[in-house]
């Protein structure tokens, strides 16, 4: 198999993705494939990322999208030299709801996108897009997390300036609608292939089950 990057992404907390990205990594490693599971926390830690820390521990807590880039590069050239089959990555690659809040537009988005894959070439990029509606997984968040973790959430987003106008679960719920769509229009500017999996009448199990399908037809793998 090329070397392959797979990013399970989300269209909001609650869907799921932390545990599809957990199951895929496991699938692969039982498959005999070598791989690598990075962890959301990861981009705080991992050295490739050093970076991206750094900047992000300034007061205003941003990264600078070349750094984003760049660190990423360095992340997937490093994996490749070190004989890594694949990289099972939790909400990295592309970033976009964080550039989001941080203000950057969509023309902007575009570039990053595109610089993106310039970075990670010949790499080959699947993005798993893991889908819900917005209201019904911030609920399921909360009913995990706890209604402490709605209000660093909420005042989170209220104080970037990319979601400034959420205010309450309804505008987060309408914030994240309108970024779902803004994701797709822009991850179907790339070379990358995407797999939208939805969540909202499948169970973990049963979403894992379809997400293997859906990766062992595109990667030509058996079983």
């Amino acid at each position: 198999m090329p070397h392959h990057l797979i990013s399970v992404i989300g269209n909001s907390p609650g869907v799921g993705k932390s545990t599809l990205c957990r199951t895929l990594a496991t699938w692969f490693e039982e498959s005999g494939t070598t791989v690598e599971h990075f962890a959301e926390p990861d981009i705080l830690t991992h050295p490739a990322f050093r970076p991206v820390a750094e900047e992000f521990a300034t007061a205003n807590h941003t990264v600078r999208p070349e750094t984003l880039v760049a660190a990423t590069r360095t992340y997937v050239t490093d994996a490749r030299a070190a004989g890594t089959d694949v990289l099972v990555t939790d909400a990295l690659v592309p970033f976009l709801p964080s550039l989001i809040a941080w203000g950057h537009d969509e023309p902007a988005l575009a570039r990053v996108l595109q610089d993106l894959a310039a970075a990670v070439h010949p790499t080959q990029v699947t993005i798993v897009y893991v889908q819900d509606d917005p209201a019904n997984a911030l609920r399921r968040a909360i009913d995990r997390e706890g209604p402490a973790w709605a209000d660093w959430y909420l005042t989170k987003l209220a104080n970037s300036p990319g979601t400034s106008t959420v205010h309450d679960l309804d505008s987060a719920a309408a914030h994240l609608r309108h970024e779902t769509a803004l994701t797709h229009r822009l991850l179907a500017t790339t070379p990358w292939h995407v797999i939208p999996v939805h969540t909202t009448t499948r169970t973990a199990p049963e979403t894992a089950t379809h997400t293997r399908t859906q990766l062992a037809q595109h990667l030509d793998l058996n079983g």
